[in-house]
């Protein structure tokens, strides 16, 4: 018999929520927030399949507090089943105040500089596995351990034509053309799309759900504009610490995107796939 979440709770932390509220969000497993008899509140997520994705969100929401000052909810208990975090409130999205606020944050995080492209562990994107074996090389990177690599997850369950599928490999193929090293690698949150943002009318709260790893900050940026996650005040905010190249704009965001359209291919498969092959269309003329 499954155990409560109430039990599982108390297991951990020595005390039993007495209301469990449903919330959105959790590719990796179901979200709630855990009321408690004092009135404080913290976020639980599920993952009855015990994947290892909650362990590894945990341990990159650990890597972000103790390596930079990016808000994120603090880990209070964690196992392949089950991650405890910090309550941060409000919800998503940031307009206004709170997305100049995400700009000076994201530029700081971004600022944080490793030696080589990668991290130390692979990471998880929406609940997919994202390698993360170090390189001095960032087109290398970013063809083997992103294109390539989410390319074969997503012909492997099936939803990757095979003929799409050999058109990011002969894309890919001449990825040096395209790309240029940074040097040095910045520390990137990964997945900056609205509902990973909580704020309030006027404030961000903080950063959920990331993909963290040593990168080219410009694919945050592409990733950024790719989902319309601020308006052109968040690029004017960004710009008064981090210059970005007008060769950006006409083409290199446009080979960053190819990254998230996989992943939204591999995940949901559908018009993700025609939207793929189309801007994929785009970059091959």
């Amino acid at each position: 018999m499954n155990t409560s979440i109430e039990t599982k709770v108390e297991q951990a932390l020595n005390k039993r929520p007495t209301v469990i509220y449903d919330l959105m969000g959790g590719c990796v497993g179901d979200v709630k927030r855990l009321r408690f008899a004092d009135d404080s509140t913290l976020v639980i997520k599920l993952d009855e399949a015990g994947t290892g994705g909650l362990t590894v969100e945990g341990r990159m929401l650990t890597y972000l507090s103790e390596h930079s000052e990016l808000p994120v909810p603090q880990v209070v208990a964690n196992d392949d089943h089950m991650l405890i975090m910090t309550d941060l409130g409000g919800s998503s999205g940031a307009r206004g105040k709170g997305q100049v606020q995400a700009a000076r944050q994201l530029a700081a995080l971004h600022s944080i500089r490793g030696e080589h492209y990668g991290l130390d562990f692979d990471t998880r994107i929406g609940g997919l596995v994202q390698e993360n074996t170090y390189s001095d090389s960032w087109p290398e990177f970013f063809r083997d351990q992103r294109l390539l690599a989410m390319a074969s997850q997503a012909k492997a369950c099936g939803n990757l034509p095979t003929s799409l599928h050999h058109r990011i490999r002969d894309f890919a193929e001449n990825i040096e053309e395209e790309l240029v090293d940074p040097n040095p690698p910045g520390l990137i949150h990964g997945d900056v799309w609205a509902g990973n943002i909580l704020a309030k009318p006027k404030q961000l709260l903080g950063f959920v759900d990331p993909a963290i790893y040593y990168a080219d900050p410009e694919i945050e940026l592409a990733f950024i504009n790719l989902f319309s996650t601020f308006s052109a005040k968040f690029f004017d905010i960004y710009r008064e610490t981090h210059n970005i190249h007008d060769d950006f704009r006409e083409r290199r965001q446009h080979v960053y995107n190819l990254y998230p359209l996989l992943v939204h291919v591999t995940l949901f498969g559908g018009g993700y796939v025609e939207q793929l092959s189309n801007h994929l269309g785009r970059l091959e003329d």
